[in-house]
């Protein structure tokens, strides 16, 4: 027994590692994906300034001395109009239970809203610790506006925590990282050590595509649109990865502000994504790109659940 024992130490089998799981939570536009991929150190996670950019629960994942953090980015708190959002709101709701942190992010620019407080309140009644990031606090001038921000919110709400950031200045991030590592507990970990997330190679493909349509085209567009990959695939020699995404639209004149005059606009959308594309997966990439139309998806349960995006 104790030349079995002497074995396991050698092997490191009795070494203890540490797990926590962090839900990312907060109104669509707060900076939660932006969060994310500070956190990470690498670009997981699609950004945008149009709301309900993130459809779906992206989890991120990072090891820290023996520790490995997951951290799952969800879509933004709004008001449902359609299964797809809600759809979202129940993958929030479901990635809040049962977690060892919330991370609330919070835009301090504005006020905060009223199911925002309602989520906070359920978390704490819950028992779920609940830290307040308050983030964008590079767009406040007046830094007594802050100081009143912070005090009555931690009046109404008993957070573990309260951390004012700036994730695009890259200002507050290793407090967050600090305290989340509070709520670690010795844990097997659940990931490989060398993994960045639990998402597919097609899924971060076809997320490069659709955040270029979400930069490029007119709001009433993007937030009908889906992109699906149909082809993945390395060719033989290993030097170029063939990459063929359809784009879904819910209307024939989305259509065509998606292809563009002469298909100007689907040109710029394929040259930005494939540079992105080449950059993540560091071998040259053939983007081909094609749209269809496929009327009031976002209503329709099969398709959505077909996309990836459904329960």
């Amino acid at each position: 027994m104790l030349h079995i024992a002497a074995e396991s130490l050698k092997k490191g089998i009795f070494m203890e590692t540490k797990t926590a799981f962090i839900t990312i939570a907060g109104r669509t536009n707060a900076g939660k994906s932006s969060l994310l991929n500070a956190l990470i150190g690498e670009k997981i996670a699609i950004i945008s300034d149009k709301t309900q950019t993130t459809r779906t629960r992206i989890t991120g994942l990072l090891n820290v001395e023996g520790t490995q953090l997951v951290f799952m980015d969800t879509p933004g708190l709004h008001k449902a109009k359609n299964k797809l959002s809600e759809y979202m709101l129940n993958s929030v709701k479901e990635s809040a239970s049962g977690v060892d942190v919330v991370l609330f992010v919070f835009d301090c620019t504005r006020r905060m809203g009223e199911q925002e407080k309602a989520m906070i309140s359920n978390l704490i009644n819950a028992k779920t610790p609940v830290v307040l990031v308050l983030n964008k606090i590079d767009l406040l001038d007046d830094k007594a506006l802050l100081a009143k921000k912070l005090s009555d919110l931690c009046a109404e709400f008993d957070f573990d925590a309260v951390i004012p950031v700036s994730v695009i200045e890259n200002d507050g991030v290793d407090l967050v990282l600090e305290q989340v590592l509070k709520y670690a507990a010795p844990s097997p970990h659940y990931f490989p050590d060398d993994k960045l997330t639990d998402r597919s190679e097609t899924y971060l493909a076809a997320e490069m595509v659709r955040e270029k349509l979400l930069m490029l085209l007119k709001d009433e567009v993007p937030h009908g649109i889906a992109v699906e990959i149909e082809k993945f695939a390395e060719r033989d020699n290993k030097d170029i990865l063939d990459v063929h995404v359809v784009i879904y639209c819910e209307k024939s004149s989305h259509k065509g502000i998606v292809i563009g005059k002469n298909g100007a606009m689907l040109k710029k959308i394929a040259t930005m994504a494939r540079r992105d594309l080449e950059d993540f997966f560091r071998i040259q990439v053939n983007l081909q790109c094609f749209v269809k139309v496929r009327e009031d998806w976002r209503n329709r349960d099969g398709i959505i659940r077909s996309l990836g995006l459904g329960e």
